[in-house]
C-alpha cells in the first residue's frame, strides 16, 4: 500500500457513481463507465479509484454476488469503503457481504424489497454504521419497525433520513422490553 494513495483516500472524494445504469449483476460494474460528477474521482497508479463511496442506486440488482471481488477491482482501498448506496434496487435481503466492510458508516437500502425485519440484525456487527435507510421496503409496514431497528442498531444516529433522538432511544428500549422475550436458559434434566 503506497502512502500517497492512502492519504488521498477520503469520504470527501467524489463517489464512484454507477447510479441509473440499469445494472443487473455486480460483475457489470467492471466494464461500466461510472457517471462523472463536478469533480473527477482520483485514481491510483494502478487505475483504481481512491474514494470511500460507492453509489449503485436506481439499478436492478437483486443480489450482491461477487460484490467483494468487484469492489476490490474498482477501489484501491476497499477496506476503507464508508458509504454504499444500494437504494432503489430489487434486493430482498441484506447480504452478509455488507457486514465485512467494517468502516461502513452510511448504508442506503431504501426502496428495495426487503421483507424480513430480522435482516436488520446482520448490520449489528458494523461498529461505525451511523446512517441507515430502509424505508420503502416491505419491512417498513411491520409493527414496531423503527423501534426494532433502533434497539438492534444502537450506534445509528440517522435512520431513514431522520435524526435519532433520546426519545427515540427511550421508546425503542420500552418497545424492546415489551416485545422481545429474553432467551430461556434450558436446564438439562438428569434422567434417573
Amino acid at each position: 500500500m503506497s502512502k500517497p494513495d492512502y492519504m488521498n483516500t477520503s469520504v470527501q472524494e467524489p463517489p464512484l457513481d454507477f447510479s441509473f445504469k440499469s445494472i443487473h449483476v455486480i460483475q457489470d460494474l467492471v466494464g461500466e463507465e461510472p457517471r462523472t460528477g463536478l469533480r473527477p474521482v482520483k485514481h491510483s497508479k494502478s487505475g483504481k479509484s481512491l474514494t470511500q463511496s460507492l453509489w449503485l442506486n436506481n439499478n436492478v440488482l437483486n443480489d450482491l454476488k461477487d460484490f467483494s471481488q468487484v469492489v476490490s477491482q474498482l477501489l484501491q482501498h476497499p477496506e476503507n469503503l464508508a458509504w454504499i448506496d444500494l437504494s432503489f434496487n430489487d434486493l430482498t435481503s441484506i447480504d452478509p457481504i455488507l457486514t465485512t466492510f467494517f468502516n461502513l458508516s452510511v448504508l442506503y437500502l431504501h426502496g428495495n424489497s426487503i421483507h424480513r425485519l430480522g435482516e436488520v440484525n446482520k448490520l449489528s456487527v458494523l461498529p461505525r454504521l451511523r446512517s441507515l435507510t430502509l424505508h420503502g421496503n416491505p419491512i417498513e409496514e411491520e409493527k414496531g419497525y423503527r423501534q426494532y431497528v433502533l434497539c438492534n442498531l444502537p450506534h445509528v444516529t440517522t435512520f431513514d433520513f431522520s435524526g435519532v433522538t433520546k426519545a427515540d432511544r427511550t421508546t425503542a428500549e420500552v418497545w424492546k422490553r415489551m416485545n422481545i422475550k429474553p432467551k430461556k436458559v434450558r436446564v438439562k434434566q438428569d434422567v434417573l
